[in-house]
This record gives C-alpha cells, sequence and structure tokens, in this order.
C-alpha cells in the first residue's frame, strides 16, 4: 500500500536507558498491525563499518577521529533510511541512536524535513537505580558489543562508555520539534507537539508501555474433545486427557514461574476455564481472547470443509492469514480484536494467558516478530506452557511440556505444487473471485487504518464479581 504519511521516529536518550528495547517494541507493534516499519540502528552501522573490538575511549568527546566515525555511522544509518523510505515506501522507521545533543537532533530534523518526513523524537529518560540496573545488565549480556568479552571486563568498558555521555548529554527542551519524553520507564510522561492519527496512535502505545525487559507465559486449553475430533471452533469441554492437562498445570506452572506473584487470562471459552480451574491465583476471563470465529464452518472437521465448501477450503490455503470465514473471522481480524488486549499486556508483569491456538499465534508472532504469511503457522502446541523473555535484542523463548500426550492439531503450510495443483483443478477465477462464501481481505491495507475516519473506536467493557477473583472482560465493540 502506498501512502503519503512517513513519521521517523528518533530515539533520544543516554545508553542502557531502553532505547533499543522500545524502538524494537514500537517496530513490531506497528508491523504486527500491517503498517510499514523498520527500524535502523546506527549501533548496527557503527559495527559493520568499525568492529566490535573498539575502546571505550571510541565514545569520548575529546577524540576526534571517533566523533568523526561515529557521525558517518549515523550518516550511513540515516542515507539507509531515507532511501527504504523512497524505495521500499515505508510508513514509519526507527532511527535508534543516542542523539545525545541539540544539534545533533538538529541535523537529523533538517535532513528529515527536507525529505519531507515527520519526525516524533522519542526521548527515554531513567534515574531510578533499579530499572537501571536492570538495563545495564541487559545491555552487557545480551548487546552485540559484547560478546567476545568476558563479564569484568564488560562492566569496565560499558562503565567507561556510559561516563563518556554523561558530561555532555542534553535531554529535550526544543518546544519547536514533536518529542515525547518517557521517564523512568512510564512512570511519568511529557508530550509535545503531537499531531496527526498515526503519530497519536504511537504515542498513546508508548504511554502503556512499561520500557524495561519482562516475561510472559502462555499456554493453550488443554485437549479437547472437538481436538480428539478434528472439529474446529466450537464451546467444547476438555477430553480426558485434557482434563489430566489441568489437574497438572499448577505443578508446571510453578516449575515454569516460581514463586512470582500471578494473574491468568483465559478466555470465554469453557475449555480455557476448566483447564485454569485449578490455578490458585487471581483470573481474568476475556471475550476477545476468544479462538478464531469459524462463522459457517463452526463445528465442522477439515475434511467436512473440504467436502462441502472446496473453493472455501483451497481459498484458505492460498492466503490463511487474510482468509474470513463467511459470518467468521481472519487471522488478520483477531489481531485488530487483540490490540487492546496488547496494549494491556504492555501494562503488567507475570501474566499467565491461557487461550486458543489461533490467538496464541497471534500474540506469539508479536513477540517474536513473525510476518503475516509465517503467522498462522506457527507451532503452540498442545499441554506445553511457554515463557517469553522480551529484551532489547530479541526474545527469549523457553518451553515447559507435561508428560500427558495430545492430538497433534498442526497443520503445515501446503506447498506451491500443492496450491498449483488446486488451482488447476477449480480454477483461477474461482480462487479470485467473491462467489465463495469466505472472502480475501487487501494484504497490501494495514490492519490499523491510518486514517481515523475509518477507524472505529474499540473500546472494552469489564465486569467484576463480588469475589473480586473473575475479572471478565466484555466484547470488543
Amino acid at each position: 500500500m502506498s501512502t503519503n504519511i512517513r513519521i521517523a521516529c528518533v530515539m533520544v536518550g543516554l545508553p542502557a536507558r531502553g532505547k533499543t528495547y522500545i524502538a524494537q517494541k514500537v517496530r513490531r507493534y506497528l508491523a504486527w498491525l500491517g503498517i510499514k516499519t523498520e527500524a535502523f540502528s546506527v549501533a548496527n552501522y557503527r559495527r559493520q563499518m568499525y568492529g566490535t573490538d573498539i575502546p571505550a575511549s571510541f565514545f569520548d568527546r575529546s577524540n576526534p577521529q571517533g566523533m568523526e566515525d561515529r557521525h558517518q555511522a549515523a550518516t550511513a544509518a540515516l542515507e539507509a533510511m531515507l532511501k527504504w523510505f523512497e524505495e521500499e515506501e515505508g510508513t514509519v522507521a526507527l532511527f535508534d541512536a543516542t542523539n545525545s545533543t541539540r544539534a545533533s537532533r538538529a541535523w537529523i530534523n533538517e535532513q528529515l524535513t527536507l525529505h519531507d518526513i515527520q519526525t516524533l523524537f522519542i526521548e527515554s529518560v531513567c534515574d531510578d537505580e533499579r530499572l537501571l540496573s536492570l538495563h545495564i545488565q541487559d545491555v552487557e549480556k545480551h548487546s552485540p558489543d559484547y560478546q567476545h568479552l568476558d563479564n569484568a571486563s564488560v562492566s569496565v568498558d560499558f562503565a567507561a562508555r556510559m561516563n563518556h555521555y554523561t558530561g555532555y548529554y542534553e535531554t529535550m527542551t526544543e518546544e519547536n520539534y514533536t518529542f515525547v519524553k518517557l521517564i523512568n520507564a512510564g512512570s511519568q510522561y511529557i508530550i509535545n507537539l503531537v499531531h496527526g492519527y498515526l503519530e497519536s496512535r504511537i504515542v498513546y502505545y508508548l504511554i502503556n508501555l512499561h520500557a524495561h525487559p519482562k516475561r510472559i507465559w502462555f499456554s493453550r486449553h488443554g485437549e479437547s474433545q472437538f481436538n480428539v475430533q478434528d472439529r474446529i471452533g466450537g464451546d467444547s469441554e476438555l477430553s480426558e486427557q485434557g482434563k489430566k492437562y489441568a489437574l497438572q498445570l499448577p505443578d508446571l506452572v510453578k516449575k515454569s514461574i516460581g514463586d512470582r506473584p500471578l494473574v491468568v487470562w483465559t478466555s470465554t471459552l469453557k475449555r480455557t476455564i476448566q483447564t485454569a480451574s485449578g490455578l490458585p491465583y487471581p483470573k481474568k476471563h476475556w471475550k476477545a481472547l476468544d479462538e478464531l470465529d469459524t462463522g459457517v464452518c463452526d463445528g465442522m472437521t477439515y475434511d467436512e470443509i473440504a467436502e462441502k465448501y472446496p473453493e472455501d477450503y483451497a481459498r484458505r490455503d492460498e492466503d490463511k492469514f487474510n482468509y474470513r470465514y463467511r459470518g467468521g473471522e481472519s487471522y488478520r481480524d483477531v489481531v485488530l480484536r487483540l490490540e487492546p488486549i496488547m496494549m494491556e499486556l504492555e501494562q503488567h508483569d507475570n501474566i499467565l494467558i491461557i487461550a486458543h491456538q489461533a490467538t496464541l499465534r497471534c500474540i506469539y508472532a508479536f513477540f517474536m516478530n513473525i510476518s503475516h504469511e509465517q503467522l498462522p503457522y506457527a507451532r503452540i502446541p498442545l499441554h506445553t506452557v511457554l515463557e517469553l523473555n522480551s529484551l532489547a535484542y530479541g526474545c527469549i523463548e523457553k518451553h515447559y511440556k507435561a508428560a500427558i500426550d495430545a492430538v497433534d492439531t498442526y497443520r503445515p503450510k501446503p506447498s506451491d505444487s500443492h496450491l498449483q495443483k488446486v488451482r488447476e483443478d477449480l480454477g483461477q477465477e474461482v480462487l479470485r473471485s467473491e462467489g465463495a462464501s469466505g472472502v480475501i481481505a487487501d494484504a497490501s491495507e494495514p490492519i490499523l487504518p491510518l486514517s481515523p475516519s475509518v477507524f472505529t473506536s474499540r473500546k472494552a467493557s469489564m465486569r467484576i464479581d463480588p469475589q473480586n477473583t473473575d475479572v471478565h472482560q466484555g466484547s470488543i465493540l
């Protein structure tokens, strides 16, 4: 999709303030919503041009060669970003660097203005010692700069590097620039001259984002009766194997999560509520976490769908992410309905989500940066707790599997030769027509509309029970 909206989010902040974490989270969020987004890290260009084996003095302002080399790296990143906007017709770019002086920010703003690109500065400020320690640990452990050094050398080098920045750092006070300042991982915000719908959506995400590494856990419901029968959708109860998983789940959660305080989120369907019934934690039931609505195919097996709706069966294999069942949903629709859930999730730590294969695929894809094309084929096995540790430089995944057998509901992506045979059997015109019962959405259009005139407000109603143990999230309207 071509759009005349072009925004560069320019990071600002001292080292170890969560800039890269914030930039990557914003990039994943927007890309997950179908908005063409890319991140450009000056540090990556600096490593490509000058390597990783550089001393802390490279970042000393009194080192003229180091200053020149760093400016060359920033210029290379900026030129790559401008080229991406022009050639790839990108919508939002993240320019990840310290941008620690008024002069450097003026240079970037001037270059972007010349190319008719809006600039949104995002500054991360942190003087909370606990949060700062977490950020430093993340950088020292995961930064590509330090993969070849021992722990003691890393700590000494990074401390020296940070000292070189603190002496000349200038926080954002430019009243004529658009910026958002995040203080201590979201305890306070300063927002200046934000305008436009997409800029406002980005800022809305930022003020919901707690800029520190975090873990989440999730599991599919236990094996259901419909799983055993190879039927999709429905509101079936657990099978005997699924009930065994529900009984074992408290011990499995204890093993993977330990003694952390925990809140459990489930869908409103029986199989997730039954799976979570033995967990001794507060629970919330969210309508938005329900399984993908299969419309007229609800309760059918795939063989039955292939026989009764052959065109639909073929069309879904053609584009599984964008295919929408008649009277039901597509994966694309599920992503949009989950967006308020993701906002809520960003504000909390220690959440265990018990939901469904399609729903969890969408959440998993957000954290693991999986494309829309590959999202419907992500493996989310039954009777397994997944842990995702979201960090600045990626996401670490762990699996905790229960020793309880379950059916395998995974359907691999069809081969190109298979799809070609289907096209020949059914005819190209059938696959591309609107005559079949379901439809395929336009993949070039973003999931979140870029214009407020075509975006319907999605508000969530919440009901809290008298025992204060269950919170039921109503339908997303």
